[in-house]
């Protein structure tokens, strides 16, 4: 799949540019296995890169004016290098004005280029093409410039172009794009971006995204919501337990053991954090043991606490989960990114791929009215010069 697109991607830049790019760049969309809802509150989350992609074409044009052109938008623009970076209503653009403009503001020093992108990364997904975008448009400057910048500084230098832009994201997205490694998964620490990769071979199992086709609007003022009760629920807990520094000190034990000092939606929402960072752990040993049935029991718990607990799900995909919790054919399900839409990350026996996704599709149009749509995913390496 994936040689097509880098085909297409270099024959558009030569017909574009009339040479032959002088680097090609894939950078990669990312899933997150387990631990959803707690990169901020101290937890882990267990992100992988993917093989959708971006491609990219480079080359140095000797001005002080990049060019870019977005192959699937049949849209481009120019930026002077010279002049202040600044936000333009041409939303796609910003990102990569919000790259250029962080280089610039680090110190980095470049000149001009011209560069064409083309992707198979579903654009809405929750699989996060904008920070493939970010980061395979750092990569690409710094392979052509031969700047000196470290993975780790991709990656925040991405997550501060998209602060940039207004989107306040955490580090997850891109630096799972970037630290990425084929059939490994990343135990990362959000805070101090401490991280270790774990085995990511699903045996006998397939991975599939159902995409629910439905965004509803609750997630911004819900996510605050959120954030705010957990901040409630961890002083009372450290009221108790002065040890306890953080939600990952804190045990279900000594969780339940004050449940009559919480107020009953705080308690839900701190029970699942608890019991999230928990299942973290477990899902990590459940991969090096290659217990795959143990880690989609798992997904199928973690939905459960994000449903019922967290309360960020929605009709469409508690749907989808409880079809698949009664499918022998599926060992795990649960809605994957913020909620409220989205979608839903699978562990479905081989062989039996397409008699599940004809299965749900067919009943999700009868429930919905709406179509199901599916990506078969694959773990892969991150952020790459081919």
């Amino acid at each position: 799949m994936n040689d097509i697109l880098i085909q297409n991607t270099t024959a558009f830049f030569e017909k574009s540019f009339g040479s032959a790019p002088q680097k090609n760049v894939l950078s990669p969309g990312r899933i997150n296995i387990i631990g959803e809802h707690i990169d901020y509150n101290d937890g882990y989350v267990l992100p992988a890169a993917i093989d959708k992609v971006i491609c990219f074409a480079f080359e140095k044009n000797n001005t002080k004016k990049s060019k870019i052109i977005a192959i699937d938008l049949n849209e481009e623009f120019e930026i002077d290098l010279t002049q202040e970076v600044q936000l333009s209503d041409v939303v796609w653009t910003n990102y990569i004005r919000g790259v250029i403009k962080q280089l610039q503001d680090n110190g980095f020093s470049f000149d001009g280029f011209n560069c064409v992108f083309s992707s198979n990364i579903p654009v809405g997904s929750g699989l996060s093409s904008s920070a493939a975008l970010e980061c395979g448009t750092i990569f690409g400057i710094k392979e052509l410039f031969d700047l000196k910048i470290e993975k780790v500084d991709i990656s925040l230098l991405g997550q501060k172009a998209e602060h940039w832009v207004g989107i306040n994201c955490g580090i997850m997205d891109q630096f799972s794009s970037v630290h990425g490694l084929d059939n490994k998964v990343i135990k990362l620490d959000c805070n101090t971006l401490d991280f270790e990769y774990h085995n990511a071979d699903f045996k006998d199992y397939s991975l599939v995204l159902f995409d629910s086709n439905v965004k509803h609007s609750l997630f911004t003022s819900e996510y605050n919501t959120r954030r705010i009760e957990c901040e409630e629920g961890l002083a009372i807990i450290k009221n108790h337990f002065p040890e306890i520094k953080s939600f990952r000190d804190c045990t279900e034990e000594q969780l339940l053991s004050i449940q009559d000092k919480i107020s009953p939606t705080v308690f839900k929402r701190v029970h699942y954090v608890v019991k999230e960072i928990a299942r973290v752990t477990k899902a990590c040993e459940a991969l090096d043991n290659g217990n795959i049935e143990i880690l989609g029991q798992l997904l199928f718990e973690t939905h459960y606490g994000l449903s019922q607990e967290y309360e960020v799900s929605c009709e469409e995909l508690d749907m989808l989960v409880d079809t698949a919790k009664a499918d022998e054919r599926i060992i795990g399900s649960r809605l994957m990114g913020g909620g409220f839409g989205g979608c839903t990350i699978n562990l479905i026996k081989k062989g039996h791929e397409n008699e599940v996704k004809s299965k749900f599709s067919n009943l999700y149009l009868d429930t919905f009215g709406i179509e199901l749509k599916f990506y078969d995913v694959k773990i892969s390496n991150g952020t790459t010069l081919l």
